[in-house]
């Protein structure tokens, strides 16, 4: 008959033999094992080396030509833009970028007249009423909102007011009727102005961000093209940002057949050649009155602008 004293003795011996077994079987197979682990790791150290020395090279590389093309600029863009003036108007997320291009602007003698910086708020839908009710609200002598469009959307409404405020029209807005405007706009949150800003810009620049990606993406992003439509109503303007991706300015820009025919765009705007391209396509946007789309994304007919005057 058998007993539990029977069985705890077999499952002993079953343990017993699983244990001689590892300890037998890891030690036949531990040299080859650890060997084989040991040539596979030093590969992968040696494959590691080399790819860190690859993207140094190319950090380096890029370094490089960022710094050429802050050295050749001076030449590329002297006096292309002397005595004209042009509005600076940066996104979220490009006042980095903005920096680089109103450097840019300087060097090719244009006045800048204005740098604002639109902020997060202003795209919020939640405080779309309140920015229609605040443009409805700013009119000015020299700046009346009776042009605006007449609409609920707050984000068209605005932008045309603000565009309405930096550019020259057929009479440019007062300076006190500009400050009156951008104040305004700046003590409710939806702007950031620098010190001394003025109208009466012959041309707009607008620096994009990064695209939206939270839960309003699709709305905000289409509103960053509607701010790009009203600047560009009967006045020059270069759209530049980074990439021609879903969801991008310069993407919703590039593939409006509209829009695409009035506004200029410039894709790498981050890098110094993208920012020295911009105040290319401005001084061809401005002076010669042609539209072009310039960078490395889909769209882009060439590079850069011709640097024939």
């Amino acid at each position: 008959m058998i007993n539990f004293r029977y069985h705890v003795v077999s499952l002993t011996a079953v343990f017993l033999a699983l244990a001689i077994g590892l300890v037998v079987g890891t030690a036949a197979l531990n040299g080859p094992v650890s060997e084989n682990l040991r040539t596979n790791l030093e590969a992968l150290k040696k494959d590691n080396d080399v790819r860190r020395d690859q993207v140094n090279q190319y950090r380096e590389e890029l370094n490089r030509n960022q710094v050429f093309a802050s050295e050749l600029a001076p030449v590329v863009l002297a006096g292309r833009l002397s005595a004209r003036k042009v509005a600076l108007v940066s996104l979220p997320g490009a006042d980095d970028s903005a920096e680089g291009v109103a450097k840019m602007l300087n060097l090719a003698g244009a006045s800048v007249t204005a740098r604002v910086t639109v902020e997060e708020k202003f795209f919020d839908p939640n405080y779309t009423n309140e920015l229609l009710d605040l443009a409805d609200q700013s009119s000015q002598p020299s700046i009346p909102v009776t042009s605006l469009p007449r609409n609920s959307d707050g984000v068209e409404t605005a932008s045309a007011l603000l565009a309405l405020t930096l550019s020259q029209g057929s009479t440019s807005p007062t300076p006190d009727d500009v400050t009156a405007v951008l104040a305004g706009l700046s003590g409710a949150g939806y702007v950031a102005v620098e010190d001394n800003a003025a109208g009466g810009a012959e041309a707009i620049v607008l620096v994009a961000g990064e695209p939206a990606t939270d839960k309003e993406a699709t709305r905000k992003n289409q509103s960053a093209v509607t701010v790009a439509n009203q600047f560009s109503q009967g006045r020059p303007l270069v759209v530049a940002g980074d990439g021609a991706a879903e969801g991008n300015l310069v993407s919703g820009v590039r593939s409006d057949p509209t829009l695409v025919k009035e506004i200029s765009t410039v894709d790498n705007v981050s890098t110094v050649q993208g920012q020295v391209s911009t105040a290319m396509a401005t001084t061809e946007r401005l002076v010669q009155n042609r539209v072009g789309q310039y960078g490395l994304a889909a769209g882009a007919t060439s590079m850069v602008p011709s640097a024939a005057p």
